[in-house]
């Protein structure tokens, strides 16, 4: 299921050579949060930033604190519980059929294995056209701002058509299409993220050069004295309030006047500490030359030129560097110290906030992109947080937990679901009954199977050291709570692409409208699949997630908030009931 999202946080991107990065920038929660959204006065764009950190899953084994959790031995029990059900079930089928499972349902799911295979490799392959069109972006062939976004969007329309019709040409089962339309999506997130961001980079890069040619005219100015002349006013303003250095190293934002409360993250440049400044101003007046978009160096190398004199052209105005123009965030005037940082957030937009200093356009490379393919998360960035090592024995680990939890759905839906199918002709309230503990337990074990096994897999092998693919959702009180916490790589894409676009691209749009496209985007996805699976347009699932958006606004009352168990139950008895509700909809009717 694709979650709905109502308000929270947004970008940054990834590295080939794994490193345990341990960076401060991130808070202890992974994610920095601003009571507002602001608007950059450089990139007059709303930014919601998504930020990394090595974590680890609630359930994995090695987390400290889910192992030292006091309810931690119900995580025991419910495993063992199940087992004992399940061999319950193999006793009893074995008593009465002689035999403990039919393996029909394994018959139909198998059908036509290779053709499903080899249309999935023809998937993932078709993403590879994401690196020559990032390139052909990077280097002015073609503006992403609008064209790249038009071809961009008709190759990712063409994909999914090409995908629903096949699986319709094929008459597989709903296993079958179910499975190769959800990974379609997954693979057409995956690609719109990566092409986007390095879309947006782009503009980005081009338009840096622009603020820098408008910075320079500022100090060209007679009133200025020119660059060197400005250079020692900014030092000397610097010299005479030194607080202001750690206030420079804070964002210049421009909030939102709108109000709003969504949770939003400080940009790439907003992350650099008040040391750093200090130390580009050092290098500064060492007469350092650092590249643009590059770390920070100081250069401790005399000048061969011997001692500089004030107002003399020591520094190129052909080569300015970041470091310099840190130094002019200082200038007394408000116009050239605006421009000099709208310079700097734009230049540190084009470099990853990590350890490898990742930086546009050195990230359009194959193995880039096939490492962000591999890691499971729907958000592109130019740097992730990396382990430094593949511990097979955590492979091994996963791989058995996948195993075993399939037995168990595979039990559960070949001996309870699918025997009690509704049909028209069945009480409505009695399937709804027999159906819901069966649906409950196959979507725990399915949530357990691709949240815990298969991302925590992959994340090993892709050394992805983000392991938070889901937080604690069963202690939801809302529907928007749970949205934002069972499906985090979902979430995060639908956050930044969806909701965070739809503020920057319509200033006029509203926090709750921006929230509507998003629910009505996330509705529209789950009804295209119900539509392939059933081979039915009925529309129930679409307005069944539709109608959460007038709940989301009830639940939000002070007097629902604050009784929590009463939030938390209601939160259970719509998931108990939603699921069996939609089967007997589709199936029955």
């Amino acid at each position: 299921m694709l979650p709905c999202i109502t308000h929270s946080p947004g970008p940054s991107l990834t590295t080939m050579k794994p490193a345990n990065t341990k960076s401060p920038d991130y808070s202890a929660e992974g994610t920095l949060y601003v009571s507002k959204p602001f608007r950059s006065k450089s990139t007059k764009r709303l930014r919601a930033l998504i930020t990394f950190k090595p974590r680890k899953s609630h359930f994995d084994m090695t987390n400290e604190s889910s192992g030292s959790n006091e309810f931690r031995g119900f995580f025991t029990l419910f495993w063992m519980s199940l087992f004992l059900f399940t061999l319950q079930t193999f006793v009893s089928s074995l008593e009465l059929n002689g035999y403990a499972l039919s393996f029909a349902f394994a018959t139909m799911f198998s059908r036509d294995a290779v053709v499903l295979a080899l249309s999935d490799a023809v998937l993932m392959l078709a993403t590879a056209i994401c690196v020559p069109f990032a390139k052909a972006i990077s280097r002015g062939w073609i503006r992403y701002y609008w064209i790249g976004a038009v071809l961009q969007h008709t190759f990712q329309t063409f994909v999914l058509v090409a995908v629903i019709t096949w699986t319709y040409h094929r008459q597989w089962p709903w296993v079958q299409s179910g499975f190769l339309t959800l990974h379609s999506l997954v693979m057409i997130m995956k690609m719109h993220s990566y092409i986007s961001v390095n879309g947006y980079l782009q503009d980005v890069s081009q338009r840096a050069p622009q603020a820098l040619a408008h910075l320079r005219s500022l100090t060209e100015d007679p009133s200025v004295g020119g660059w060197n002349k400005a250079l020692i006013d900014a030092k000397a303003h610097l010299e005479s309030n030194p607080s202001e250095t750690h206030s420079e190293a804070e964002p210049d934002l421009q909030i939102n006047p709108r109000g709003t409360d969504v949770v939003i993250i400080s940009s790439l440049s907003d992350l650099q500490p008040a040391d750093a400044l200090r130390r580009r101003l050092v290098a500064a007046s060492n007469g350092a030359v650092v590249e643009l978009g590059s770390p920070i160096v100081e250069d401790t190398t005399p000048s061969s030129s011997g001692p500089s004199t004030p107002g003399a052209s020591v520094i190129d105005p052909l080569s300015l560097t970041t470091t310099t123009i840190s130094v002019l965030c200082h200038y007394p005037s408000q116009a050239i110290a605006s421009a000099a940082h709208e310079f700097l957030e734009l230049d540190a937009e084009l470099v990853s906030t990590g350890t490898e200093r990742v930086k546009y356009p050195q990230n359009l490379t194959w193995k880039h992109f096939c490492t962000y393919m591999m890691i499971p998360t729907l958000v592109y960035e130019l740097e992730y947080p990396r382990t430094d090592r593949i511990r097979p024995e955590y492979i091994f680990e996963k791989t058995v937990a996948f195993m075993g939890s399939f037995a168990l759905l595979y039990t559960v839906t070949e001996s309870f679901i699918i025997p009690l199918t509704p049909s028209p002709d069945q009480s409505f309230f009695r399937s709804l009954l027999d159906l819901a503990l069966p649906f409950m337990i196959s979507y725990l074990l399915l949530f357990y199977i691709i949240f815990e096994c298969i991302c925590n897999a992959f994340a090993e092998l892709s050394y992805f050291a983000d392991r938070q693919f889901y937080e604690d959702w069963w202690n939801s009180t809302s529907w928007d709570e749970f949205s934002r916490k069972w499906n985090k790589p979902v979430y995060q894409f639908l956050l930044r692409h969806v909701y965070a676009s739809s503020l920057a691209s319509y200033p006029s749009l509203t926090r709750t409208g921006a929230m509507f496209v998003t629910f009505l985007l996330s509705a529209a996805a789950h009804e295209l699949v119900m539509v392939v699976v059933t081979r039915k347009l009925r529309l129930y699932l679409f307005f069944m997630q539709l109608v959460q958006i007038p709940l989301i606004l009830v639940s939000r009352a002070p007097v629902l908030k604050q009784n929590r168990l009463m939030g938390n139950v209601v939160f259970w008895l719509g998931l108990y009931a939603g699921f069996p509700l939609l089967c007997v909809a589709y199936v029955a009717y």
